[in-house]
Formats: structure tokens, sequence, C-alpha cells
């Protein structure tokens, strides 16, 4: 989610019901040196709790100097990525590269449980592919490492984001530690949420892809999760009140010119489905200025027919960064 899961997007999904929100993927070795940009990823405000900051690296040391630069930060959980199949990533033996190395990954975990203040948890993935798919044994060693939790995506590396989701692979982690167990993968709706926990006997599900352009997602969940009345379909007054809040909240993070900017890919995920969407949508992305989106979100019709499901995003990169922005008082 780097490049999407910004402040501007965990405060929309809080409003929704999101009770547990990461960060973007922040780089340990670039944390570590007070790179600007990766320190711009840390940017909180009181209502983004609890949070969880999410640190990808190779070298012990880069965890150990990445923390001591997170002291000065609020945060209530630290997570390790061990899953991202992005090739810039992985070549450099980081994210998904490291279920082929379970030593590594152990001294990893254990750096961050003997060193950090908060809980720490791990994400991984099925495996690198279908030849190795190593899961229970990657969780196993991060149970044994001191780990508080660990989040399994059902697919491999090689998988990327496309195919379906191996539940079967949840479930048997689940089955083989005692620590919780996060299910991820294909969780689009709250109905897959819940399917995804009765079918593994998982601990709980992360919203990733499933959140974009879809933050009733969390409201849904939450209502099918205690048995009561889930919600309908937001209709288009409210659709278009969100996507109102999500871009001023964005130009109030980075300014007009590049809040609108970011604003416009999420301009396309709030709107699959909708009726005229293709015709607004190139539009919207020439949009420079807050009035402009504003008009093209005034545009929107609603689907011919009421009974459509909720968007599903399409495929998304875990490396896709805004532009760096001077602070604003959001953070």
């Amino acid at each position: 989610m780097a490049g999407i899961s910004d402040l501007p997007f965990r405060l929309i999904a809080r409003e929704f019901g999101c009770p547990l929100a990461f960060t973007e993927m922040v780089n340990a070795r670039a944390l570590g040196l007070t790179n600007r940009k990766t320190l711009r990823l840390l940017e909180s405000s009181p209502i983004d709790r609890p949070l969880g900051i999410q640190l990808l690296a190779r070298e012990p040391e880069h965890l150990l100097e990445a923390l001591d630069i997170l002291e000065s930060h609020s945060y209530d959980v630290i997570d390790l990525n061990a899953a991202c199949p992005v090739r810039k990533v992985t070549r450099k033996g980081e994210g998904a590269a490291l279920l082929k190395e379970p030593e590594a990954l152990s001294r990893l975990v254990q750096t961050l449980v003997d060193r950090s203040p908060v809980p720490v948890t791990v994400k991984i993935r099925a495996g690198w592919d279908h030849q190795s798919i190593n899961a229970i044994e990657m969780a196993k060693r991060i149970a044994d490492a001191g780990a508080h939790a660990v989040c399994v995506h059902g697919r491999t590396k090689s998988q990327g984001y496309g195919g379906k989701a191996d539940m079967t692979v949840i479930e048997a982690v689940k089955n083989a530690v005692s620590i919780p167990v996060i299910g991820s993968g294909d969780i689009f709706s709250g109905q897959a949420a819940i399917r995804a926990m009765e079918e593994t006997g998982c601990d709980a599900v992360m919203v990733a892809r499933g959140g974009l352009g879809n933050p009733w997602i969390f409201q849904e969940t939450t209502a099918m999760y205690r048995g009561e009345t889930v919600p309908s379909r937001p209709g288009l007054d409210t659709l278009r009140s969100v996507m109102n809040e999500h871009l001023a909240l964005s130009v109030e993070y980075y300014g007009t010119r590049l809040g609108v900017m970011n604003f416009r890919k999420f301009f396309a995920w709030y709107t699959k489905g909708l009726r005229n969407a293709r015709l607004v949508r190139p539009k919207a992305f020439l949009a420079n200025t807050t009035d402009e989106m504003r008009k093209f979100i005034g545009e929107l019709q609603m689907p011919l027919s009421p009974d459509l499901p909720l968007p599903v995003s399409p495929e998304l990169p875990c490396d896709r960064r805004p532009e760096s922005t001077p602070a604003s008082n959001l953070g």
C-alpha cells in the first residue's frame, strides 16, 4: 500500500470504523539516515490510533537505527514486511525475498522483539512460489522469535496480486502457531472478511486493496461480525461527500497541486462501476485545482442498477509513492 495508505487515506478509513491502520511501507535504512521523504511517511494525528509502523529491512542494524528514530514518534505496533513482491524490493533481499532466508528473517524479528517498546507483528506470504510454500515454517520461526502476531497473505511472491489467495495456507498457519494469525488476500467486502475468518479460523483479517475507494468495507465488516444490520451501499450524496472530504484532507496535507494530483487515483477507485465514470475520469485526471475536482465529483452518476457490487480495486504494486511535500498541520 505504498503511495496509498497516507494520513488522509487512513483518516477516511478511521471514520468508517477501521480499528487499526498501518503506515505506508517505511524503509528502515532510509529512516536511519533521517531521509526527509521517509520521515514524512510517519506523520500522523491524535485520531489516527492505534497505528502500526511498517518497516522494510534486511539488516538488523538498520532496524536498530530505525527504532532509535522512532523514539520521538507515537505508535502502537511495529510491523516487519516480509511480503512485498515488487522486484525492486526483493532484488535487495527485502520484503518477500526473506521467505527464502528463514534464518535472516528470524534474526530480524528477534532484533525487533528485543528492542521494540510496542508489540511486533510480521507479514509474510504463502511462499516464494508454488514449489516453495513455507508459510508454516516461517510462522513458527516468527512465533519462536517472540513476535506477537503474524499476518499471512494467501498468495506466493510469484503470484504478485494475480490469481486467488489460498485460504488453506492461512488455515494451516493458524493450526500451527499459538500467536494470533491475521488473514490477508481477496478481502474486498465484509462478506469476504467474515468468510475468511470462518474458513481459516484466523483471529483477524487485513484489508488492503479492498479498501481502495471503498471505506465502507470497514463499516460493513464490523456490522456482519457483530450480527448487526449491514449498511446498504452508499447513495450518490454519500459517495460525493466522502470523495470531497478525502479530497479536502489530501489538499490540506500535500498542498493544492500535489493534493489534487494525489487524489486522482482515488477518484478512479471511488468511481468504479458508476454509470458515467468513463466519461468523467479523463477530465478528473487533468484537474489541477480543488474546484475543478469538485466539479467532476458533482458530475458523477450512480449505476443503472443499485444492486451492483461494491467496487473491487485494481491490482496495486506496493512501491508507488507520491511526491514529497512540505509538512502540513495534519501531521
